[in-house]
């Protein structure tokens, strides 16, 4: 299915996410980093398999979960780390931060303090694309939670409506902030990938700690969504599980943090994959690990360029803003 170097380019793609993650969770306790940062710590699979099957030139909309999109997509750490910390390297210039990063070189078109905010975007830049001639596709994330909201529904329509290439992919982590999956009583339908009928999409549900079933249904509608006919929209439900708080001041009084962090260990998407790629004899141990420490410099690299980068001037207070 894939190359060696392919194999290793996830594996990094996934590495990068976590490490990345852990210290931008360091930072912000330290509170080097200002502001809320929501960690995508054991969801990497999802990110690295979506867009492993996207071209630079495709769009992905994002959550207030985005980093891991955001590296997936192409991103350099740099600049993303300089973001969180507010300075002017970043990639919005250190006026968006973590909640709001964006990259459109990669065509990554921001993350979303607004639940559900995404969703219409994501239609924007496919209808976008059309009228500009272009085959790009518009993939859209979003939560369990999310799906409850009207823009869902609205976009969606929109979407299959106007036959346009957008996919809804929904990390599914069991928990809307506070509020249980399964439990919380905030949805009629458990089953979420059910929603997608009502628009006559296509649609899977898959293991969103496995990037190879990841990979394989996202393909599959990558494929549909550039050369297919009709209504070309697509719907990828990924099961997974979020292993830390909403964000890092989360305390967690909902459920049993060691729980999570256990569940972690027990399916951890990463090892997933190395375990997968070792048994299949694709790839070693030995090669893993340069990957992972090959990352922990790239990391520290981020960290140092955006401790030693300026904040904005002063002067810069209103450029970029809408009247």
């Amino acid at each position: 299915m894939f190359s060696k170097q392919e194999l290793l380019r996830h594996y990094e793609t996934m590495v990068k996410i976590r490490k990345f993650e852990l210290e931008a969770q360091r930072a912000r306790e330290a509170e080097e980093i200002l502001g809320n940062v929501h960690l995508y710590v054991g969801e990497e699979a999802i990110a690295a398999g979506v867009c492993a099957c996207l071209k630079r030139e495709d769009y992905i909309e994002s959550t207030h979960r985005g980093h891991g999109h955001t590296i997936a997509k192409g991103a350099e750490l740099r600049p993303m780390m300089a973001e969180l910390y507010g300075k002017v390297t970043g990639c919005c210039r250190g006026k968006g931060g973590s909640q709001h990063i964006a990259d459109f070189s990669v065509g990554m078109l921001g993350a979303n303090g607004i639940v559900g905010g995404g969703f219409g975007l994501a239609v924007g830049a496919a209808l976008a694309a059309r009228f500009q001639g272009r085959d790009a596709v518009s993939v859209v994330f979003f939560g369990d939670g999310a799906s409850n909201r009207g823009t869902f529904h609205e976009s969606a329509n929109m979407a299959a409506a106007w036959h346009l290439p957008v996919i809804f992919v929904c990390e599914n982590n069991g928990i809307a902030c506070s509020t249980l999956h399964a439990t919380g009583g905030q949805q009629a339908v458990l089953d979420l990938s059910k929603r997608a009928v009502g628009y006559d999409m296509a649609s899977y549900v898959v293991n969103g700690n496995d990037f190879f079933a990841v990979y394989d249904a996202m393909s599959r509608l990558v494929k549909r969504a550039r050369e297919g006919e009709g209504n070309r929209c697509g719907f990828l439900e990924c099961q997974t599980h979020r292993a830390l708080g909403h964000n890092v001041n989360d305390d967690q009084v909902y459920r049993d943090p060691q729980a999570a962090l256990a569940r972690l260990r027990a399916d951890d998407p990463i090892e997933n994959y190395a375990r997968r790629c070792i048994a299949e004899g694709w790839l070693t141990r030995e090669e893993l690990d340069a990957v992972s420490h090959r990352v922990d410099a790239l990391v520290e690299d981020a960290r140092r360029f955006a401790v030693d980068s300026p904040y904005p001037d002063s002067s810069e207070l209103y450029t970029d803003i809408y009247d």
